[in-house]
């Protein structure tokens, strides 16, 4: 017999080290992507782009891990040790020096700068969670390594909400990145003590438990893929359905994906006792909470929002409890973090992908909600309905007449919610996600049950809409037309969500008259009332083009606007202000920070940012060097002019620092107007470097403007751009 050898380092260690590496790794994909905002700008393609390649280089780490632990333990200390000391080369983090993309080949070129860029130093990172759990089975007396999978998403937990919450507030890009880099060289000097650990392994250690020819059947493999894959998607999908239409705000996407990480940490623990009470009763909240998930119309609910992350950690923990139940002996350790991280990245790729090119509505997580009934544990909340569903026949017999009865049960609230009856429509459900609770057990009838309450409670009002062509979809999110009565008058709007981005009446007479923020009374309406006849006018945000007919003969209009879905709504679309009111106006399309760079100095007598009407903020749209961009295509004494209507983030003050420091004199103007029809509550803010240009405007309406509110302590940058000081709580 051989002698035992010495114990590797103690799993606080390892522990340190996987927290660290983890919250390093929540850390880097942020701090890189506000680099490259101003370079970029923020099409869409940009940030898929990188998300896909944190994706692929995520898999890179895991599979680097899985290659590498078939070798000999000394073996691989050596080899890491090295990649490793290569991989500091790279330090400190931030942007790589590539020449200029020719053009047409951005797709290509993105996708290599973030390579270049953190390439190296991300794959190792995202290998030494799997990597480490694996040295630390070569350990006979280590004890089980998948609980430290629970650690490392508690640190990538810890990372992903301190970058907005701490970093980001307190540091510029530079120091993030100094301290970033310090950080990887100490994790590296304990992966380096773990390393030379391994060395002092015997070449081939037995396993942990189980038989090193355990067979590992194709199902099995399936299983984890599809237990990390709804998950993943669900996380998306979630945020994608909240922000749509329940309520729009700042950084709400952190949410959803903490709660999802934190998911692993119960699931992967020893102790299974909240994985059990979550199992048994995850698929009551899927039909209460999960039934109302086909409920369209923008309601801003904040309970709802609630109830539905609530349902997202409930099936995170114990769809990925099963995947721990179903783990592999620790030999099998990085194939099963191979295969899991697979799966994540076809749930994530589905939602963030595939779905918006196949639905024009939030349809994935409906799809994502019947995969997890199908997934979930199933056992029967009454033991005598455990003995009815165990008898093949008399379970089928009333499974089928349970599911009979919920499709009947169905068409009436249908006719229920047709009806608007709250009493019936509150009866109807309860009493089909009576019979789908009694379901619990009988998998393939519970989901049936599921799908109809979906379909009944607003599901059926939501496909006839998408059937209707009343809604597309584009990278940017969903978009509706309605059509309202608001004194007197038929409205029709476009909105996305929550937000709405402009609107028009439907009356000839009325159809060319300016509407929602940019009417008459604005601020940004009483500026282009004075503006030249020969004016130049840039508009960053075309919205459906309500400003458009503000021009007059003689005057040069210019849009800016990132996405073509939104010019299709003025050009083949309800809305008619471009086409009756400035038909020939260039329309750029992209990121508005990048087109102006291209534009000639001097170009535009008045340049309107309309870009921040929405609650989801443009942060390198209000930064000091955007500022100094909008100051060379402005004339010297042209006008600035910035919409900050906004629910959630007051960025007057942002926009008074900025004022402040690159000599800017500015005045706000908040319209408030009384049952007027079709015009809504704005704030404009007006910037000129001409105190004569500023005084001609506030002068000409005959209405009050008032000074900038104190300025914020210092300007937005971009290499410090927070939005957590500018919240409304």
């Amino acid at each position: 017999m051989s002698p035992l050898r010495p114990s590797l380092p103690p799993r606080l260690l390892y522990a340190v080290a996987i927290f660290a590496g983890s919250f390093l790794l929540f850390v880097v994909q942020p701090l890189i992507a506000r680099e490259a905002l101003p370079l970029l700008g923020g099409a869409p393609m940009v940030w898929n782009s990188a998300m896909l390649v944190f994706q692929l280089l995520l898999l890179g780490g895991y599979l680097y891990a899985h290659l590498l632990s078939r070798l000999a333990p000394r073996r691989q200390a050596t080899i890491h040790l090295v990649l490793l000391a290569l991989a500091a080369f790279t330090l400190p983090v931030g942007l790589a020096d590539m020449p200029a993309a020719a053009s047409g080949w951005q797709v290509i070129w993105v996708p290599l700068l973030f390579v270049a860029s953190i390439g190296p130093v991300f794959l190792l990172l995202s290998s030494q969670s799997s990597l480490l759990q694996r040295w630390y089975a070569n350990d006979p007396h280590g004890g089980n390594p998948y609980r430290l999978y629970a650690i490392s998403n508690l640190g990538s937990f810890a990372g992903l909400a301190a970058y907005p919450l701490v970093i980001e507030p307190l540091l510029d890009l530079p120091a993030q990145s100094l301290i970033w880099s310090a950080g990887f060289v100490l994790v590296g000097l304990v992966l380096a003590w773990l390393a030379l650990a391994q060395r002092q392994a015997d070449d081939a250690p037995p396993p942990a438990n189980g038989r090193p020819d355990d067979p590992l059947a194709k199902s099995r493999i399936w299983l984890w893929l599809t237990l990390s894959a709804v998950p993943s998607g669900l996380t998306l999908s979630t945020t994608t359905l909240l922000t749509t239409d329940l309520m729009a705000m700042p950084l709400l996407w952190v949410i959803p994906l903490g709660v999802y990480l934190l998911s692993f940490t119960v699931a992967f623990s020893d102790n299974g006792n909240w994985r059990g009470i979550l199992g048994i009763y995850a698929p009551v909240l899927l039909l209460v909470i999960g039934g109302l998930a086909m409920v369209s119309g923008g309601q801003l609910n904040t309970i709802i929002a609630i109830a539905m992350v609530g349902l997202l950690f409930v099936l995170s923990v114990v769809l990925h409890g099963r995947l721990y139940l179903s783990r592999p002996v620790e030999r099998r350790l990085t194939l099963f973090y191979l295969v899991v991280s697979i799966g994540g990245a076809l749930g994530g790729a589905f939602v963030a992908i595939l779905a918006p090119l196949l639905f024009d509505w939030v349809y994935e997580h409906v799809v994502l909600l019947l995969a997890a009934a199908l997934l979930l544990p199933h056992r029967a909340l009454i033991p005598p309905l455990a003995r009815l569903w165990e008898r093949r026949s008399a379970g089928r017999t009333v499974s089928a007449a349970l599911v009979v009865l919920s499709a009947g049960l169905a068409w009436l609230l249908v006719r229920a919610v047709d009806r608007a009856d709250a009493a019936d429509i509150l009866l109807l459900a309860v009493a089909i996600m009576a019979a789908g609770i009694v379901l619990i057990g009988k998998r393939y009838a519970y989901a049936a049950t599921l799908a109809f309450l979906l379909l009944s409670l607003g599901g059926l009002s939501t496909l006839q809409s998408s059937l209707g062509g009343e809604r597309s979809r584009s990278y940017f999110g969903v978009y509706g037309v309605q059509r309202i009565e608001e004194n007197g008058a038929t409205i029709q709007r476009l909105t996305h969500g929550t937000t709405m981005h402009g609107e028009q009446f439907t009356d000839p007479a009325r159809a060319d008259e300016p509407t929602a923020y940019y009417g008459p009374t604005s601020g940004v309406g009483i500026a282009l009332a004075a503006a030249s006849p020969r004016a130049s006018v840039g508009v960053v945000g075309l919205g459906v083009g309500t400003l458009a007919c503000y021009r007059r003969q003689g005057q040069d209009w210019t849009f800016f606007e990132i996405d073509p879905e939104v010019l299709r709504y003025s050009t083949e679309g309800p809305f008619t202000f471009l086409k009756d009111c400035a038909p020939r106006a260039r329309v750029e399309i992209g990121d508005a920070r990048v087109q102006l760079a291209q534009e000639g100095p001097a170009t535009f007598d008045v340049l309107v940012l309309d870009a921040f009407s929405s609650d989801a903020i443009p942060l390198h749209l209000i930064t000091r060097e955007a500022f100094e961009t909008y100051a060379r295509t402005l004339a010297p004494d042209g006008l600035l002019l910035v919409h900050i209507s906004n629910r959630f983030v007051d960025l007057a003050p942002a926009i008074a620092a900025l004022a402040q420091a690159e000599g800017w004199h500015g005045m706000m103007r908040s319209d408030r107007p009384v049952d007027v029809a079709g015009i809504t509550d704005s704030d404009w803010i007006a910037l000129a470097r001409s105190p004569a240009s500023l005084r001609t405007v506030v002068r000409s309406g005959g209405l009050a403007w008032e000074g900038l509110p104190p300025a914020s302590d210092r300007p937005l940058t971009d290499a410090n751009a927070s939005l957590l000081p500018l919240l409304r709580f």
